[in-house]
């Protein structure tokens, strides 16, 4: 894929005065036994492989002008899983009640365990209406003792209030925090809510995403951020703690809105702009397509193939790249920032009239038309970008995405960005540069 490339960069330097250090010393930590104990970085060890256990974490002791300090350097690490899958909800597929477990001889273990397992399962109410019965007799089949709670989940009950609830439904029931993990099944605000709940039950439970709109399919599952809304503002609350597994399975999708489709694929789209011209294509020759049947693969249609399978799989695999080594958005100059510039803002305040794939559309746009006045884009990319989102039956602009409301989003995006705003745009039709903007937006 082209690399991302810096269209402009204007930065200031400063001068820091640092103390002066008399002594710094460097230690790594080791557990011998059962303790943990500091050693100087260099010396040798003592004691056999079983009895040592070396930490990555480090611990730097600086003494200057007769006072200490310590700076501890300890890496976090994460690992989850992206599973494609089909009939999860088969109770002969083992997926949703073992699939997050990676070791081999756990995995064994937790399918020859003759306890009883219990699960807490949250899902969006308009999910459990239509999957509520199939769910209860996978639990029930599979002789899991299980709570199912059904909630409303909307951008508007997007908040601490509904994440409340559920931690008391918890506690409530009771799960083991190491072998038991929660269950979210819904879309992404349901995925959202239940990832920050767990995030906060016994400060870090271990959670599993179960997708069932295009949208939370292709974006909000596959990532480690999840939120709740605040103040009027979008995700203003959250953390970043991504689940032990994400379960997909595109039979969810078949039942969703043709909207909720099109809402969907304003994401993919936002990829396929930013690194991927045959993930552009794809939409392209077969938008229409993949609208009219929901996502759902059609063997045997030669003029489409598997048109649905190479796009969620790309948009995934495309997402993924951004997003693993970035799980903190410590780095800002991030290419799935695109179309999320202007649209959090638009979104709150069009609510519930515009989706958010729909609001992230009406951002690219308005980017889009941007990259071509600034020459990046030529009449004739700008063109197909947007007879594109036509085609994908997307909104590119919307009454409530006045100039007053573009300002203030990105004066409350510079505010919030270190005094520089990193604003992602299409070079190409699959290619993407970061425009850096500092000062005051007027």
């Amino acid at each position: 894929m082209p690399a991302s490339k810096e269209i402009l960069l204007t930065d200031s330097s400063s001068t820091t005065v640092m103390p002066k250090v008399s002594k710094k010393t460097d230690f790594q930590l080791v557990r011998v036994k059962n303790t943990w104990c500091r050693i100087k970085e260099g010396e040798p060890l003592h004691g056999s492989e079983d009895e040592i256990t070396v930490s990555q974490a480090k611990i730097a002791e600086i003494i200057s002008d007769g006072e200490i300090s310590w700076t501890i350097e300890a890496p976090i690490y994460f690992c989850y899983k992206v599973v494609e899958t089909c009939s999860l909800l088969n109770p002969a597929n083992p997926t949703l009640l073992y699939g997050h477990i990676r070791d081999p001889e756990k995995l064994e273990k937790a399918l020859n365990n003759k306890e009883v397992q219990k699960r807490f399962i949250v899902m969006d109410k308009t999910v459990d209406e239509l999957y509520g019965s199939i769910v209860r007799k996978y639990f029930d089949d599979n002789y899991v003792q299980h709570k199912i709670l059904s909630l409303p989940t909307t951008e508007e009950t997007k908040s601490m209030d509904l994440v409340l609830d559920i931690l008391q439904e918890v506690q409530s029931f009771g799960i083991d925090r190491r072998t038991e993990p929660i269950i979210a099944i819904g879309g992404g605000v349901c995925l959202d809510i239940v990832g920050l709940a767990a995030s906060l039950y016994r400060r870090r439970t271990p959670y599993i995403r179960v997708p069932t709109t295009l949208l939370s399919y292709v974006d909000a599952s596959v990532g480690a951020k999840n939120g709740v809304n605040f103040l009027q503002c979008k995700n203003k609350l959250g953390t970043y703690v991504p689940p032990v597994a994400t379960f997909l399975d595109r039979v969810f999708i078949q039942t969703i809105p043709r909207q909720h489709i099109s809402n969907g694929l304003g994401e993919i789209l936002k990829m396929a702009l930013m690194k991927h011209k045959d993930l552009f294509d794809l939409l392209t020759t077969h938008g229409k397509f993949l609208l009219d049947t929901k996502f759902q693969s059609h063997n045997g249609l030669v003029d489409h193939g598997d048109a649905a399978l190479k796009t969620t799989r790309i948009a995934i695999e495309t997402m993924l790249e951004e997003l693993a080594p970035n799980l903190w958005e410590d780095d800002l100059n991030r290419l799935v920032d695109f179309g999320h510039l202007i649209s959090p803002e638009l979104e709150m305040r069009a609510l519930p009239s515009l989706m958010h794939g729909e609001a992230v559309n009406v951002d690219m746009a308005f980017m889009t038309y941007l990259s071509y006045v600034k020459g990046l884009l030529s009449d004739k990319e700008k063109t197909r970008i947007i007879q594109c989102m036509s085609t994908l039956e997307l909104p590119v602009w919307h009454k409530e995405c006045t100039w007053h409301l573009i300002k203030k989003a990105l004066r409350e995006r510079l505010k919030h960005s270190a005094g520089q705003m990193r604003m992602p745009l299409p070079t190409g039709l699959g290619t993407a540069g970061t425009l850096v903007l500092g000062g005051l937006i007027v």
